[in-house]
């Protein structure tokens, strides 16, 4: 018995002591062939995600194989004298942080796309397009729609259904809808800087512990800049009048409400579990999941009688399935973006970008500049990067790179995954040189939200 105590001990403690080990493994192979050959393949994967629409690769298998070949490389090159045990503990201690984030996103998009099959989403269309608003309405509403349902959705969905409601209502007035579209992608990103629900990046930091959960409020108005600024130079060139009113109607299915209130009880459960028990946010996510099934039964048995009541073909309804038609091809992205900078940072690469970066330009430059090279590259490596640099920064630098990783991507359009996305569902009618030509006004809001957060940590935080 005692012996199987200490084996229940053993396994309880393994994944901290590996991500313990894990986090502190640092192999100085920056200046080794091992690991010029491991940056060249990350460098390449991302060169292939980069071009994805046109070579038509999927972005998740440049990343996966990148970071195959880096780990094995890594485990080749520290074999013998314990390095290859160090090499399996560093490769835990990042597929544990993976784990996490997997579980909690997997959770996020069976609901996202619940929500989205019950016609929650085109209902919100359709009460929009049926009101005699002008395009100027239409600007203002969409876009504050976008800036609060992102924080709760996520912003590359909240893009991707706030475009609906733009197309169907711009047609034959590209001037509005271009601009619309453009608002969105800043009004989506911004809103899902300020909670840790709105992007994969404040997720991280929040899992991190860099922050807690209602601490991200605090750039709520920072990110309400951000947005606000290029909003009113672009209001400006807006055209007047109104679109004709859409015809149809496509009312909420059954369960969707329902759908829609479990949805935020799971946040809640989520945010209760990790703020008050300590427990990481996959905890109350999976909880969710259990409640969402519990919905999809009753959704299922009355799915059963009507169409048994009517004579017809009765048709399952299974979150299953819902879970099967998740995004996998950008989870398993997010699987090789994790993997190939966990394996940069095992190689001391991340140890001397921080050297350099945040050692002698400071934190607020640092952090900063890190949010513009996320309009190049995205802000998921950036911060995941920056976690894996740890600098010894307060918490309100820590909100800062979090506001400026999220909203950085805002300055492209091919800078965040709601600007990429809105190029392929507009079919030409927001592109990347349209969105260029406003990036000017993007960046001043980029810069007044940089000023409004630590004017307001320096003066009503009390922070440095």
């Amino acid at each position: 018995m005692r012996r199987l105590f200490a084996v229940a001990a053993l396994l309880a403690c393994s994944p901290l002591q590996a991500s313990e080990a894990g986090d502190n493994v640092n192999f100085h192979l920056t200046a080794h062939p091992v690991g010029w050959i491991a940056l060249a393949l990350f460098v390449l994967a991302y060169v292939v995600v980069i071009l994805e629409d046109r070579i038509h690769v999927a972005k998740s298998k440049p990343v996966v194989l990148a970071a195959a070949l880096i780990w094995g490389l890594i485990a080749w090159q520290t074999g013998g004298a314990g390095g290859a045990q160090q090499a399996r503990h560093a490769f835990e201690a990042m597929f544990l942080e993976y784990a996490e984030i997997f579980f909690f996103l997997v959770v996020a998009m069976t609901y996202v796309t619940a929500v989205g099959e019950r016609n929650v989403f085109e209902a919100l269309r359709d009460q929009l397009t049926r009101r005699r608003l002008s395009y100027r309405s239409l600007f203002w509403i969409t876009g504050l729609l976008a800036f609060f349902l992102s924080p709760m959705v996520d912003n590359l969905t909240t893009a991707l259904v706030m475009s609906a409601v733009v197309l169907a209502v711009g047609a034959g007035n590209s001037r509005f809808t271009t601009l619309a579209l453009i608002n969105l992608v800043v009004a989506a990103n911004a809103g899902g800087a300020w909670s840790a629900f709105g992007d994969i990046t404040t997720l991280m930091v929040w899992q991190a512990n860099k922050a807690q959960f209602f601490e991200f409020f605090r750039i709520f108005l920072p990110a309400l800049v951000n947005w606000l600024v290029p909003a009113v130079a672009m209001f400006l060139a807006l055209p007047k009048g109104s679109p004709e009113p859409a015809e149809g109607i496509n009312p909420i299915k059954p369960g969707g409400i329902g759908i829609c209130l479990t949805f935020a009880l799971t946040i809640a459960i989520t945010v209760v579990g990790r703020q008050w028990l300590g427990m990481p946010a996959a905890y109350g996510m999976l909880t969710g999941l259990a409640l969402l099934n519990l919905v999809a039964t009753r959704i299922d048995y009355r799915q059963r009688h009507y169409a048994l009541a009517q004579g017809l073909e009765p048709q399952t309804y299974s979150i299953f399935r819902i879970i099967a038609n998740a995004e996998w091809d950008t989870l398993l992205f997010f699987y090789g973006v994790f993997a190939c900078v966990g394996g940069l940072a095992a190689l001391g690469y991340l140890e001397l970008a921080s050297i350099h970066l945040y050692g002698k330009l400071g934190f607020t430059v640092a952090n900063s500049l890190m949010g513009l090279l996320s309009a190049i590259v995205d802000n998921i490596p950036i911060m995941f990067a920056v976690l894996k640099m740890n600098p010894p920064m307060d918490h309100g630098q820590w909100l800062l790179i979090t506001l400026t990783a999220g909203v950085g991507g805002s300055l492209l359009s091919v800078g965040s995954a709601a600007g990429v996305a809105l190029m392929g569902a507009s079919r030409g009618q927001y592109t990347f040189m349209s969105h260029l030509r406003w990036s000017w006004a993007i960046g001043l809001g980029y810069v007044a939200s940089i000023a409004l957060h630590l004017w307001m940590n320096a003066h009503l935080f009390g922070g440095s």
